[in-house]
């Protein structure tokens, strides 16, 4: 498969355990797991506390628990006032009446509440303490609301690391406990209908503001349970804002719209994290609004610009192993439904072969991405997968295919700051 250069591109390419604790065989995230139902579950049933909000270096110097209060009345006195917002979560979980209101009453509710009880703490910082406990990620929250932080990635009870501005680094932010973090794990995974456990150690989901949540538990993460947070962008960028973000020059940004315009089908090829769904994302808002568009996606990711686009999402196995719908149905569902373009939001698996085949019968102007390190490596990868597919054709047929089907490889890769960037846009002969 040859293939010819469309672009000249100038852009280079000793830890502390969890708690080993006997509930990681539990199930984790039963789908009635939200912020209300914690607060009328755990009232009931005050086995785990909340996650916890931790700064690193306080609490492995303080020697003391952050959450729940301390001590206790003697017979006949009044109990003792919270003396935090934390503290306060004590009498939140009594309060079943919260528990019947919207995520927005709650916290209106918690500010009465915290005026009320705690007068002396900074009334914004202890609502929002509390309503993140309840209602948000918990220690994970301010993290979460970082515009700059793309991946948030907790391991067990060590310093949370991020990804900010495409570099990793540490943060002062930690679980007191492996319990604080399953607690977590629950609420989350419950809230989005996933679960995972002893027996199903490895759950995927997606969270109510479009994130992806990626959760492994021990004994496969021998350390403690590990939990990896890709966030949604907030907001689409098209390829002028890629230009302005340092991905691509203008050149190849009109190079890129004309090929799209020009119903080119296009693989786009790059290794973890370096913004393949973004640039896809981007690439679909050049799709003329006189065109129909089907997405197949494992998790609703991409939000196109175009008029008129629909999409399908993949169906994983229930408990009982059953009811799965795979990306392979899925994009022969779409040859069904009038697409003028199909796009495929990872290749990954034999969906490629049902992907290769739209791309070769009058879809022209579809796209994919897939896992690669370099243009060469992505068509290869594409004829691997398709062979998966057990059709019974030979390689050297399935390469004829990819080279018949596909147009363009839009190679994207690391440059020596972490600056995402396109490194090749090639023509595929």
């Amino acid at each position: 498969m040859a293939r010819s250069r469309l672009c000249s591109c100038d852009q280079s390419s000793g830890s502390r355990r969890g708690d080993d604790s006997s509930s990681t065989g539990r199930s984790r995230g039963p789908a009635d797991i939200t912020g209300a139902s914690m607060l009328s579950r755990t009232a009931r049933r005050r086995g785990r506390r909340p996650a916890r909000f931790v700064e690193v270096d306080a609490f492995r110097t303080s020697g003391h628990s952050v959450g729940g209060r301390t001590g206790g009345a003697m017979s006949g006195e009044s109990p003792p006032r919270p003396s935090s917002a934390m503290d306060l979560y004590e009498l939140v979980l009594e309060r079943d009446d919260l528990a019947e209101l919207d995520p927005a009453q709650r916290r209106l509710a918690l500010r009465e509440l915290v005026a009320e009880e705690v007068p002396q703490c900074d009334l914004g910082t202890c609502v929002a303490q509390l309503a993140d406990t309840i209602d948000g990620f918990g220690p994970l929250s301010a993290l979460m609301r970082d515009s700059l932080v793309t991946d948030v990635l907790a391991n067990g009870t060590e310093p949370v690391w991020v990804e900010r501005g495409g570099v990793l680094e540490t943060t002062g932010v930690a679980f007191s406990s492996t319990d604080d973090l399953l607690a977590l794990i629950d609420r989350l995974l419950g809230a989005a209908g996933a679960r995972v456990d002893s027996a199903r150690p490895i759950a995927d989901a997606r969270l109510r503001d479009g994130s992806r949540i990626h959760v492994v538990l021990p004994p496969v993460a021998p350390d403690g349970p590990l939990v990896s947070i890709r966030k949604f962008p907030p907001a689409r960028f098209g390829l002028s804002d890629l230009v302005d973000r340092g991905m691509l020059d203008s050149t190849k940004a009109a190079l890129l719209e004309a090929l799209v315009k020009d119903r080119r089908s296009i693989v786009i090829s790059g290794a973890t994290g370096t913004g393949k769904t973004t640039l896809l994302n981007a690439l679909l808002g050049a799709v003329p609004d006189t065109e129909r568009v089907v997405l197949v996606e494992e998790t609703p990711e991409l939000r196109p610009a175009c008029i008129h686009s629909v999409s399908l999402i993949a169906r994983p196995p229930n408990v009982e192993n059953a009811g799965e719908v795979g990306l392979a149905s899925l994009v022969r569902a779409a040859l069904r439904m009038r697409p003028d373009r199909i796009v495929v939001g990872e290749v990954r698996g034999e969906e490629a072969l049902a992907a290769l085949a739209a791309m070769s019968t009058g879809h022209e102007g579809s796209m994919v991405t897939v896992h690669a390190r370099g243009p060469d490596e992505a068509l290869e990868r594409l004829v691997t997968l398709a062979l998966q597919a057990g059709s019974g054709a030979s390689e050297a047929a399935l390469q004829r295919q990819v080279t018949r089907a596909l147009d363009v490889v839009v190679q994207l890769d690391r440059d020596s700051t972490g600056l995402r960037v396109v490194s090749a846009i090639e023509d595929v002969e």
